[in-house]
């Protein structure tokens, strides 16, 4: 019972901070509404007792990610920033409105045709040893993730050699 309420105090917390960081205009806001969505994530990791899945979740996103970003804000002026009011047009709002209940629908669509719900509640009762967990993390065999965690180590490095071009003040001759 106390997993479950648990379980239902992060989900409010992870809810909240998304949409809160989405719908803020203020991006250190923004940026500090993210952390708590990644500080959420790594408790629903805790509360599953992947102890080490959390632990890399509060170090690399909640710690890393989340620091590339607030410097990256902060290498930019504060004229840039300040200027930077979006006008929202009709079109654009029913376009995205639009493209959110087509994104919905698909979603749905596949959920339905794989029978998720049926599966997922199958797939619940069996326990995945962390053995697995980190043979998957760390192997590099099909489905396997080290490939991937690569590719996003040299796309944050290219973002942060981004940030740093972007910075530089240019010299008027």
């Amino acid at each position: 019972m106390a997993n479950i309420i648990m379980f239902c105090i992060l989900a409010v917390v992870i809810l909240g901070s998304a949409v809160m960081c989405v719908t803020t205009k203020r991006i250190m806001r923004a940026a500090t509404f993210m952390l708590f969505v990644l500080f959420g994530v790594a408790g629903l990791y805790f509360l599953l007792d992947y102890t080490y899945l959390g632990a890399a979740q509060i170090s690399v996103y909640a710690g890393g990610v989340t620091m590339i970003y607030v410097f990256a804000i902060q290498l930019v002026s504060k004229r840039t920033l300040q200027g930077m009011v979006e006008k929202i047009k009709c079109s654009r709002a029913i376009g995205a409105a639009l493209l959110t209940v087509v994104g919905l629908a698909t979603v749905a669509f596949v959920f339905l045709k794989n029978e998720f719900m049926c599966r997922a509640c199958e797939v619940a009762d069996v326990e995945v040893p962390m053995r697995t967990i980190g043979q998957a993390l760390v192997g590099s065999e099909k489905y396997q993730y080290v490939l991937p965690f690569e590719f996003i180590s040299i796309f944050l490095l290219a973002c942060i050699i981004g940030a740093l071009v972007v910075s530089r003040k240019v010299e008027e001759d």
